[in-house]
């Protein structure tokens, strides 16, 4: 069974005092299983955004105590910020991360509350996913009145908490805590100093939009529907919420922005659409803030789009497409913008590991030259590999951009694109290979005492036996498809580079088969004949067919430099 992982975002009312945070962070931390992933604070909002992950059970007991350390430590009667607030742990939503659903989650959000309004005594209100009513799945609409008018929200009949007494809690006020998925909080940053100006254009993007009027649309009469309320005119974007404010901090006013779904609306989508309605009101947009974390996908994309538009291939590493995201949505323009902080896969790396890819090359090759039996030659092979799909990757890189080629830099950038797949898949086998290794080491250390341990040791051996011949053969046909590429630029890419594609197979080749040896021996210990057979065979079809793919381009290869 898959871990479970949930993510835990809360937002206390307090960006100015660092004790307090830090006694905040202190009572996240202290549960063990929970990895505090970041903590991002606003002086001029007076409010921080805390993001941990963990197992569910460890998730919530962490976030239970960072509520009621906050509630010992802010007190709301003396709080005020430039963000909407009702309490000192504002929101607490729960995230789905890995192995669990959203109706689980759900569940462990209704654990959560009712342990904070029985123990803590503050009302707590559902909202998102964990909602008790259509009204209250909105966070708007449960924060609306903020703090001040709690005082007598929370006595009307259709605002009592679904947690907590129906009292209000002057020092905590009011906490919403629900399941909800991946939010992304974005602020775009403009150059101007009206909030008013702001609105206009966070009324213009937002999916709610803007209150439709009669006659003048700033001034004239609210179109009523047939209940009496307000008829709104949907903005741009689908699953956004935003509002304009100023920022003293930095002395400008920004579009405040949440990103409900961003398979929806992305961050670029988002900001492009910002761009184009603040242009229409004289207003410019200068760049843009991430608060708390993003997913990797979404950076991503953003440097996939930017590097479209400048017609420039996106096959080249992700770092520098990350690199492409962050300059051109402005992200490092208010304060550095580090991707090891702030994009969530990386934060959650394993601190420590020690990857082979991660090593210098004289540490790789000084490693593999040791005592050690692990690297040995499936990494090696893998690794080949890696350099091979590179090499093609490479060609197709430089021809994209050959002066006079404009026209065919599409198609030299599709195939950059699936070289650097495939490269990145092979430089993951170069470890798993070891991994592979591994395990079978781990399995063959099990306990071989009595009838039931040796039963559960040879089961545990012959899995990992059968697992250290898949990944050398999932080597064979990963590398395989890198033919592909290398034919493609053999053929059609900057002849002065041809060197580059003839080393680029050999590279491939030598994977191949160095893989393929690997399959050969790892399967002499597979006692299930059908799986052996079954590796071996398909094994030998794609060897023969690297054999002949090789020799193929090679004799394009040696056609053009003998010409040359």
């Amino acid at each position: 069974m898959n871990r479970q992982l949930i993510e835990c975002v809360p937002n206390f009312s307090e960006g100015r005092d660092e004790s307090v945070l830090a006694r905040i962070a202190e009572a996240v931390k202290s549960v063990d299983g929970v990895k505090l992933l970041d903590v991002d604070p606003g002086k001029a909002t007076h409010r921080t955004v805390f993001t941990f992950v963990g197992e569910p059970a460890q998730v919530i007991e962490a976030a239970f105590r960072a509520i009621k350390t906050a509630s010992e430590l802010i007190d709301m009667s003396k709080h005020s910020g430039e963000h909407p607030r009702m309490g000192a742990t504002d929101v607490c939503p729960l995230v789905p991360i890995a192995g669990i659903s959203m109706e689980e989650t759900v569940e462990w959000a209704n654990k959560l509350a009712k342990r904070v309004g029985e123990e803590l005594h503050i009302p707590v209100y559902m909202y998102e996913f964990a909602a008790t009513s259509p009204q209250r799945k909105n966070l708007a609409n449960i924060r609306s009145g903020e703090y001040e008018g709690f005082k007598d929200k929370i006595l009307l009949p259709e605002w009592k908490p679904d947690y907590g007494p129906q009292v209000f809690n002057a020092k905590s006020g009011a906490t919403v805590i629900g399941a909800r998925n991946f939010l992304v909080a974005y602020n775009i940053n403009l150059n101007t100093t009206s909030t008013r100006r702001a609105n206009a254009i966070a009324f213009d993007v937002r999916e709610k939009g803007r209150a439709k009027r009669e006659g003048d649309p700033v001034t004239g009469k609210p179109v009523l529907d047939d209940n009496g309320e307000p008829v709104f005119e949907p903005g741009l974007l689908k699953s956004v919420k935003a509002i304009g404010w100023f920022i003293e901090e930095y002395g400008i006013a920004q579009i405040s922005m949440n990103l409900t779904d961003i398979t929806v609306c992305s961050v670029h989508e988002a900001y492009e659409a910002v761009k184009l309605k603040s242009e229409e009101r004289g207003v410019r947009v200068t760049g843009s803030e991430l608060v708390g974390l993003i997913p990797k996908q979404a950076l991503l994309d953003a440097g996939r789009f930017y590097l479209n538009m400048q017609k420039r291939s996106a096959g080249i590493p992700e770092e520098e497409i990350i690199k492409i995201a962050v300059k051109s949505l402005g992200l490092d323009e208010l304060k550095p913008f580090e991707p090891r902080r702030k994009v969530i896969e990386y934060v959650m790396e394993e601190e420590g590991q020690n990857k082979l890819v991660d090593m210098k090359v004289s540490e790789f090759v000084n490693v593999t030259s040791s005592e050690m039996p692990a690297p040995g030659g499936g990494s090696v092979a893998a690794l080949a590999g890696s350099l091979g799909a590179a090499l093609g990757t490479m060609v197709a890189n430089l021809s994209s951009h050959k002066r006079g080629w404009d026209d065919r830099w599409e198609f030299f950038a599709e195939y950059a694109q699936k070289g650097m797949s495939i490269q990145q898949e092979l430089v993951f086998l170069v470890d798993e290979d070891t991994n592979s290794f591994n395990k079978l080491m781990d399995a063959f250390r099990l306990p071989n005492g009595s009838e039931q341990e040796k039963s559960v040791r040879k089961a545990a051996i012959q899995a990992a036996t059968i697992y250290a011949a898949e990944i050398p053969f999932n080597v064979m046909e990963t590398s395989l498809k890198a033919y592909e590429i290398l034919k493609a630029m053999a053929e059609h890419g900057m002849e002065s580079s041809i060197s580059d594609v003839g080393v680029g197979v050999l590279c491939i080749r030598t994977c191949v088969s160095g893989a393929w040896l690997n399959v050969r021996i790892n399967t002499q210990s597979i006692t299930d004949e059908q799986v052996k057979n079954n590796l071996l065979q398909k094994g030998l079809e794609v060897e023969k067919r690297s054999e002949q793919y090789s020799a193929e381009i090679l004799a394009i290869v040696n056609k053009k430099i003998d010409k040359a």
